[in-house]
């Protein structure tokens, strides 16, 4: 599923410049030209990240962020606020307000995408739609693919979404009942045994190359992927 972003800024010539280097760099998005038309927007659907303008009509940035911060179903949205103001008070404030990151207008659209990537990164590491490689294992989540140097990988819906959950989330030890959240989701009654099957499967398909070992069963705890001695 691609990343969605919701860009809200009073200026059209700004929403519709940002709009098109999201759309050339692959990212659904939507925007508002206030606080309120960017409530309604995130009530149909909920957005992985906001580039909220400081200075609107009517309810601020900053308190449009404190808002949402506040609420339960906002509270984990990444926010990085766009304004003119470049004094480091002001950069505080924005942060204190609970922005991820902070642009200063003018800026570059190469700029933009880079501090986008960043937040998603820390943020959200599983909407990355980079390939994503390691010790020569690679997942491109836009192609849905899986392979190595001997060639593509044959799994299943689940077994790439599980493979994509442990590429991003490397050396953490998760328990099956996280995994189960992340993966399947909070909503779906699974059975926790569920994950230890398909993590067998996963284990099969990465046997043949050796990358099996980079998914690592920790007694009593759960699983862990790491490409560490």
């Amino acid at each position: 599923m691609r990343t969605k972003i919701l860009v809200v800024d009073d200026e059209p010539a700004i929403r519709e410049m940002v709009g098109f280097q999201l759309m050339r760099h692959g990212y659904t998005y939507r925007t508002a030209a206030d606080a309120e038309e960017a409530e309604e927007l995130i009530k149909l659907s909920r957005p992985d990240l906001i580039l909220l303008d400081w200075m609107m009509p009517g309810q601020s940035g900053i308190e449009f962020a404190r808002k949402l911060r506040l609420n339960h179903y906002t509270k984990d949205i990444a926010i990085i606020l766009l304004t003119a103001k470049d004094d480091e008070s002001d950069m505080v404030q924005g942060l204190d307000a609970g922005a991820d990151d902070y642009i200063t207008k003018p800026f570059s659209p190469k700029e933009l995408v880079a501090r986008l990537k960043a937040v998603l990164r820390r943020m959200a590491p599983d909407k990355i739609e980079e390939i994503i490689e390691i010790a020569g294992l690679r997942l491109d989540p836009n192609t849905r693919e899986a392979s190595t140097d001997m060639g593509p990988l044959h799994l299943g819906p689940t077994e790439f979404r599980l493979l994509r959950f442990f590429m991003t989330h490397r050396e953490r030890v998760y328990s099956r009942q996280e995994i189960l959240d992340y993966v399947w989701g909070t909503n779906i009654l699974v059975e926790e045994r569920t994950v230890d099957v398909h993590i067998r499967r996963l284990r099969k398909a990465l046997t043949e190359t050796g990358h099996h070992k980079l998914i690592r069963t920790v007694r009593g705890a759960g699983y862990r992927f790491s490409n560490r001695p």
